[in-house]
């Protein structure tokens, strides 16, 4: 009886006939569990990033909008807090996107 671990290790000593340098399959499946192993730590990283990013880039082009409202005198009372607002969502989304990627070098 043979068990998928025997399995898996004959097919990683098989290379495609094409590809004879030694070595090759098994640094492509170490690149691949490394790619994996790094997924299953901290999954949808990519996706988390990507969420930061579009939210700091929305708070930034709020901010702008707001903060021209303001030079331009008009609504200031109602704008101002609303600048506040923006400036410390994009400031969340930097310090998030930070904090991402120095958890993902540890």
């Amino acid at each position: 009886m043979t068990t998928s671990r025997h399995i898996v290790a004959i097919l990683m000593t098989e290379q495609p006939s094409g590809d004879r340098r030694p070595g090759t399959a098994k640094q492509l499946d170490d690149q691949r569990y490394a790619r994996l192993k790094e997924e299953a730590i901290a999954p949808y990283r990519g996706l988390r990033k990507f969420v930061y990013f579009a939210f700091g880039a929305s708070g930034l082009i709020g901010a702008f909008i707001f903060l021209t409202q303001i030079l331009a005198g008009r609504d200031v009372e109602a704008a101002l807090p609303n600048l506040g607002l923006q400036i410390g969502i994009v400031a969340l989304m930097v310090w998030l996107f930070r904090w991402e990627g120095r958890t993902h070098k540890k």
